[in-house]
């Protein structure tokens, strides 16, 4: 009955390039996200995982379609999303292009007892189910509560800025001493 329908692909505005804009120069965390599915394990690259709630322990995401990984990734009973460091920003790179190599013994996955890919080197693994979903334009936000964490050991953290994956210092003497 309305005259808007939500189009098939995004269509560019200028408030919704001014978006983009805005946030090539936000850095923002870096994520590999995994399941386990019938056809085998998926995974994807994803820089809008934040944290939501402690109790229960929630946490936020957004995914750019519901088809291929990230649809399988909404389907699954869990998955775990593993915060990376710069070590792992050729696997980030693999996992944000369609037709990479994923999942290679090279590249350091284990299964966990529960099914999903693990990947242990990463710096954190939460493993989680979705709470909810909210369809915004060609995009799926979900909430996931986080039933377990897997602390890895810390390295260089790695962020994403201006369409590339960069290394922040980790240097813990650099805070300010008063």
């Amino acid at each position: 009955m309305s005259s808007q329908q939500h189009p098939a692909a995004p269509v560019p505005s200028e408030v919704g390039e001014g978006l983009k804009a805005a946030f090539r120069a936000h850095p923002a965390g870096v994520a590999i996200i995994t399941a386990s599915t019938p056809a085998g394990p998926v995974g994807l690259t994803a820089s809008s995982v934040a944290s939501v709630a402690v109790d229960p322990a929630a946490i936020v995401f957004s995914v750019t379609r519901a088809t291929g990984s990230a649809g399988s990734i909404l389907n699954a009973e869990s998955f775990v999303v593993h915060l990376i460091d710069d070590e792992h920003s050729a696997l980030a790179q693999s996992f944000a292009v369609s037709g990479a190599d994923r999942f290679t013994p090279e590249q350091g996955w284990s299964t966990l007892p529960t099914g999903e890919p693990y990947l242990a080197e990463a710096r954190a693994a939460m493993r989680g189910h979705t709470m909810s979903t909210v369809a915004v334009g060609s995009s799926t936000v979900v909430v996931a509560e986080i039933d377990e964490v897997l602390l890895g050991r810390p390295g260089r953290p790695l962020v994403y800025l201006d369409r590339r994956f960069h290394s922040l210092s980790n240097d813990q003497n650099s805070h300010d001493q008063h």
